[in-house]
This record gives C-alpha cells, sequence and structure tokens, in this order.
C-alpha cells in the first residue's frame, strides 16, 4: 500500500497507542480489499469511537482486525453499529463485556448471516444487560451484569447449537428464573447449571439453515445446475406478519431454522416424522427456482387484489408441475406440506373465503386424490391440466384462468374484514413479489436480466484457491472448545535455491557421515522365518514330517511343507511440524545464527536421516496472522523424496507472524491420520 495513503488512513484514525504502528498496515489491507471508500471512512470511524472509551488498546485491535470480514458477511452498516454498542457497553458498568462482545462479532456474524438478525442478536444483548445490571437504590446502575460477559464468552457454541429464536428463549429462561441471584446468573449463563443444560436441550430443536447451507448449495447445483445467494431471516420475533420466504436482487431469503413436520398420534408417545427439515428447505428452493426458470413478470395495475391472489396460487401450481415432470419425487414433499383444507368447513355467510377456495383449487391441482366435489374447483383445475397438457403454459395464460375463476366464484361477503385463514398458508411458497411490474418509479422488471448477469459474474469470479479450513480452538477461560474459531489456510511453500541446503549438508559432512553409520546400525538386519508355504526358499522339516505322517496314515496331507525368510522391516511414517513464526528471528545466548538457521540446519540433516531409513515423512510449516489466518505450508509431502524440489522450499522458509499451534496440529494430524503405517510420529 502507499505509504502517503497509508499516512492519511492513520490520521483519520484518532488513536494515539503506539502499539497501533506495528499492526495498522496489516489491518488496512484486508479493510482495502474489503470495503468500499465510505465504508473504509465509517471503519475508522468506528475504530476512533472504540478508542476513546478508554480501555485500552485490546479493543481498538480486536475492532480493526475483525470488522472488515464482518462487514463482508453482513454489509458496511454494520461497522457503526457495532461501534455505537461498545460506546454504550462503555458508558454502562458493563465495561467489562467489551473485550468478549468484540471476540463473538465476527463469529456470530458468520452464524447469523444477515445484518436484519444480528441486529435482533445486539437487541437481545442489550435487553439482558437492562434487566441483570444490579443497582443499589433502584435508580443509577451500579453494579455490572453477572451473565452478560459469560454469555458472550459462550455465543460461539450457542449460536452452533440453537437458533435466534432458540437463544432468546434460553437467555429469557435464565433472566425470567435468576433475576435477583447473581451467583446462579453466572452459573445459568456459563452452561454449568442443570437447568441451563437442561432448556438448552429443549430449545435445540429443528434443522439450522447455517449448518446446511453447503448441503442446499450443492442441492441447487446437481439438480438445477443454478446458484443462490441466500439470506436467512428468524421467525422468532415477527408477532404480528410472518415472514415468508422470497427472493429479489440481492438474494434468497429462507428461515433460519425449520422443524421436522410429524404426526401425532393420540395415544402413542412416538411421532412419525413426515417431512425433515432439510426437505422443507429443499421444497423452498426448488419452488423458488421453478419461478426463476419459468415465470414472467406481468404488470399488477391491470388487476385486482382477488386477481391478483387467484394468479399467483395458480403460477405457484404451474411451476411447481413443472418441477415435478423433471423430478416427480417432488409431489410427495409438495403434498406433505401443503395443507388440506376442508371442502364445507368455511362459511361464506360470515366471513371471506377467498383464501380458502384459492387453498383448495391449488390443492386439487396439486393431489389427484384430492376428494373435493365443488363444481367450480373441478372445472378449474381441467382448465388448468388442458392448458398444461402439451405444453409449459405461461404466466399470461394463468392470468386468464385466474380472472375466470374469481369471475365464477367471487361473493358479495368476500370483501368482509373477517378473513377465513385455516389451512390456507402454504408456507413452503414465497410470497411473489417477482412476479409484479407496477408502473411506477420501480426497477423490478430488470431483475431477472440483472441476476441472471450476476450470476454470470460471480462464476467468472470464483475464487481459484483452496477454501479455508475452519478448526475448533480450547478457550482456557470457559474450558470448552469454540467451534469453528480458527481459518487455515494451506499451501505450497515457494521455492529457493537447493544449492543452500546442499551446502548445510556439506558443512555438516562428518555429522551427516557419523549418522549415516548411525543409521546402518537401525536398519533392519535380523531375518524372520515366514513358515508353512506351498512355495519357499526351503523345506521346513518339521512340517514336511508331520505332512508324511499325515500321507502314511491315510490323511489328506498339510501342502504348506516350504518356509521363507525376510528382513524384519520398519512401519512407521513422520510428520514434522515447522514453527514459522517471528519469534525465530531471534539469536539465541552463544551463538551467531537465528533460530530459523539453525532450524533449517536440523531439519535438512533430519529429512536426511530419515529418508536414509526409508521411512515415509512430510514437513510443513505454520505461521498465523490472527486467528482469521493461520497459514500452513506444505514443504515435503509423504511421496515425494528428499530431492532439489524440498531442498528448493526449505531453503526459502522464512520466520514471520505469531504462533498458533492448535489449528495447525489438527490439520498435520488429519494428513498423518490418512497414512497407512503401524506407527506415526508428529514432531514439532
Amino acid at each position: 500500500m502507499d505509504q502517503e495513503l497509508l499516512e492519511q488512513y492513520r490520521n483519520q484514525l484518532k488513536c494515539s497507542f503506539e502499539q497501533l504502528d506495528d499492526t495498522f498496515e496489516d489491518c488496512m489491507l484486508e479493510a482495502f480489499t474489503s470495503l468500499t471508500d465510505q465504508g473504509i471512512k465509517d471503519y475508522l470511524k468506528g475504530a476512533s469511537l472504540v478508542c476513546m472509551i478508554g480501555r485500552g488498546f485490546e479493543p481498538v485491535l480486536v475492532y480493526l482486525e475483525e470488522m472488515p470480514q464482518v462487514a463482508k458477511l453482513l454489509g458496511e452498516g454494520c461497522l457503526s453499529t457495532v461501534s455505537q454498542a461498545v460506546w454504550e457497553l462503555s458508558r454502562s458498568p458493563n465495561g467489562n463485556s467489551i473485550p468478549p462482545f468484540l471476540n463473538s462479532v465476527a463469529e456470530a456474524a458468520r452464524r447469523l448471516g444477515s445484518e436484519e438478525l444480528f441486529q435482533k442478536y445486539l437487541d437481545l444483548l442489550f435487553d439482558l444487560a437492562e434487566k441483570t445490571t444490579g443497582s443499589i437504590h433502584g435508580h443509577h446502575t451500579t453494579f455490572p451484569s453477572p451473565g452478560l460477559p459469560l454469555l458472550l464468552a459462550n455465543i460461539p457454541y450457542l449460536l452452533n447449537q440453537l437458533s435466534l429464536e432458540g437463544l432468546q428463549n434460553w437467555v429469557d429462561y435464565g433472566v425470567r428464573n435468576y433475576p435477583d441471584h447473581p451467583e446462579r446468573q453466572e452459573n445459568y449463563f456459563s452452561l454449568q447449571s442443570a437447568d441451563s443444560k437442561a432448556i438448552l436441550q429443549r430449545e435445540r430443536h429443528g434443522t439450522l439453515f447455517i449448518d446446511n447451507e453447503k448441503n442446499l448449495n450443492l442441492y441447487l447445483k446437481a439438480l438445477w445446475n443454478v446458484k443462490f445467494y441466500m439470506i436467512p431471516y428468524s421467525t422468532g420475533f415477527d408477532e404480528l406478519r410472518k415472514p415468508v420466504p422470497y427472493f429479489d436482487k440481492l438474494g434468497v431469503r429462507v428461515p433460519d431454522v425449520l422443524d421436522d413436520i410429524v404426526d401425532e398420534k393420540q395415544g402413542d408417545d412416538t411421532n412419525k416424522v413426515v417431512t425433515k427439515g432439510i426437505d422443507r428447505y429443499r421444497a423452498i428452493l426448488s419452488h423458488i427456482v421453478a419461478h426463476k426458470r419459468w415465470s414472467t413478470p406481468i404488470i399488477a395495475d391491470n388487476f385486482s387484489p382477488f386477481q391478483r391472489v387467484a394468479i399467483e396460487a395458480l403460477e405457484d401450481s404451474r411451476v411447481e408441475a413443472l418441477a415435478m415432470r423433471i423430478y416427480p419425487g417432488l409431489r410427495s414433499i409438495y403434498i406433505s406440506l401443503h395443507p388440506r383444507p376442508i371442502e364445507d368447513d368455511c362459511d361464506n355467510e360470515v366471513e371471506s373465503c377467498i383464501r380458502h377456495r384459492l387453498a383448495m383449487l391449488s390443492y386439487a391441482i396439486l393431489n389427484p386424490e384430492h376428494g373435493y366435489t365443488n363444481p367450480d374447483i373441478l372445472e378449474c383445475r381441467e382448465l388448468f391440466f388442458d392448458a398444461m397438457q402439451d405444453s409449459e403454459s405461461s404466466t399470461s395464460e394463468m392470468a386468464s384462468i385466474a380472472i375466470s375463476f374469481i369471475a365464477k366464484t367471487r361473493r358479495q361477503t368476500d370483501q368482509l374484514a373477517k378473513m377465513y385463514f385455516k389451512d390456507t398458508e402454504i408456507d413452503y411458497r414465497d410470497e411473489n413479489r417477482h412476479l409484479w411490474i407496477y408502473i411506477e418509479l420501480s426497477d423490478d422488471e430488470d431483475m431477472f436480466e440483472d441476476r441472471k448477469q450476476q450470476d454470470k459474474k460471480e462464476e467468472e469470479e470464483e475464487d481459484k484457491g483452496l477454501p479455508p479450513r475452519h478448526y475448533h480452538e480450547w478457550d482456557y477461560n470457559t474450558k470448552s472448545y469454540r467451534p469453528d474459531w480458527v481459518s487455515l489456510y494451506e499451501t505450497l511453500h515457494p521455492p529457493g535455491n537447493p544449492a543452500d541446503i546442499d551446502a548445510l549438508l556439506e558443512k555438516h559432512a562428518l555429522l551427516a557421515k557419523r549418522l549415516k553409520q548411525l543409521l546402518d546400525l537401525l536398519k533392519p538386519q535380523q531375518y524372520v522365518r515366514i513358515r508353512y508355504q506351498e512355495d519357499g526358499s526351503e523345506l521346513d522339516l518339521d512340517t514336511a514330517i508331520r505332512s508324511l505322517i499325515d500321507y502314511k496314515s491315510g490323511s489328506t496331507p498339510d501342502p504348506r511343507i516350504n518356509m521363507s525368510h525376510k528382513h524384519d522391516g520398519r512401519d512407521i511414517a513422520v510428520m514434522l511440524l515447522l514453527d514459522l513464526s517471528a519469534s525465530l528471528n531471534e539469536t539465541p545466548a552463544g551463538s551467531d545464527k537465528t533460530i530459523l538457521q539453525l532450524s533449517q540446519e536440523a531439519v535438512a540433516l533430519l529429512s536426511y536421516a530419515i529418508e536414509h531409513l526409508g521411512d515415509q515423512f512430510a514437513i510443513a510449516g505454520f505461521s498465523s496472522n490472527t486467528r482469521h489466518e493461520v497459514r500452513y505450508q506444505h514443504i515435503k509431502g509423504y511421496s515425494e523424496h528428499w530431492g532439489d524440489d524440498v531442498k528448493a522450499r526449505l531453503a526459502a522458509i522464512e520466520a514471520g507472524y505469531s504462533t498458533r499451534m492448535g489449528a495447525a496440529l489438527r490439520h498435520a494430524a488429519h494428513y498423518l491420520g490418512n497414512c497407512q503405517a503401524d506407527k506415526k510420529l508428529l514432531l514439532v
């Protein structure tokens, strides 16, 4: 980055900590690749606000390190949202919750996946802080919340187990039952009490979208050859109007959790699962894909509200019928999710039955065994199948059938405010906003073409590198693992000059010669006799005599009367893991070489020795640029020999960044575990 530009950014950051100068450039490099110009201004403004709270250097550093990735996930609006949240915490007795709050922001953003859910998550935290912060006289808060910092420390684990609605219920239980017991709050929010674990288990229900996002992307690619950007929303906070799936230019909105649908049989303790949560997600996505593939937007101003509702119902049925032509198995999933309205359950005299009639029509089209006898429903069903018989039909044709159906079945009572809703909500279908073009200032009609161009651009810009591997990490404060806490990136180490390693081996030629002599003694020398062979190098007299006796006595002799010999060999695999952190640039007392140079010599001699023994071995180096970038560099693979390519990589090793050993050890153990060997050795 240009130093003049970097200095301008540094001047915009109103923070005078000297430690910041060492890390500011790295933070700005990440921000520069993730944020817009306005985003960078908000980023520096937010960091300045965090610095002003007077809580030391750590909150500022965490904000600078975490927020570019958070903004990339949720949008740049979260930059000011998080900094304002930190400021509010600092103005209360809960200042001790600021570090765990900032440390949990990135994981919360990754698990929640949308700015809307993240804002509700912040509301949840501040509601907890307000209800549990103590006061002596009841007017001014004095004591910090005992549960808030413990909750924040466990947020990665909790969001890995619960939806946001489940987390809200779990927190509410703790606040409601232990409002005046700080010690019990601590036990509850640290997951130590029996109640805490029991309520957590109770709220762990349904299929979480975030846990199945990759599987759903594979489903879309394999069956429909499409790629969507999916954004989850929560159904637990909107009481007046329940959200439903929809899609627009920004992506597809889907629920963050879906429960299995069960058949609750009276008198039986066990409930039979009719439709799994993952199948409900597949039904939603297949329905949306069908709309994107076969629906055409039409002008909304040409139709009345009742006509629009009817058009949406028939268009939903049309695209599902086309999808079922390709994959007939979808029918059983759709039928299990579609409510079955009772034919005469709605009273036309006292309530509006238009939703009831349309739900009946939709179910009659979907299920051949619908059982309805209403002549208007049956006639419209026949018109629908006549239109679909030899073609895909069209949205316009469905509009004509829908207008005819509304005109024929309309009742005066359809205008009543009392609407019949029972068994009319089809929750796997979207809200069909994409079907309508309004004659006003709007770009809705360009949505389909824009989305196609965006999908094409995303495919062209697809990352060519290996995706990161996420590993959990032990938190000694909470005595638990933080799930998916570390991101590890693996690459092949760039090569250098192999002659440098040859020079090191030549320099230590006497030591290498001595090592070779010792290794010759370590090599297997003893012969092992292998008996009971049909073909061997010599006769096994004991076995041959027994076979002769069997033959003379009339029994069937054992033909395995030979034996052979082999060397008693070794079967061991070795993984050599090198710490390449910046501390290796130090020079130890009594030496004129850095630790890195000494390590290079030791690794070269050890590799020469292991190669001479003939054992499987691999070499890799690791370093860490925060938990978001653990670098794992392959120097030698198990199938490679100790040659110029490996020597070139070893010659080019450099020390930098910090040490984060846990993820590197787990990744190295992953490769070592796949080796076929009796004994396995991991050296660090």
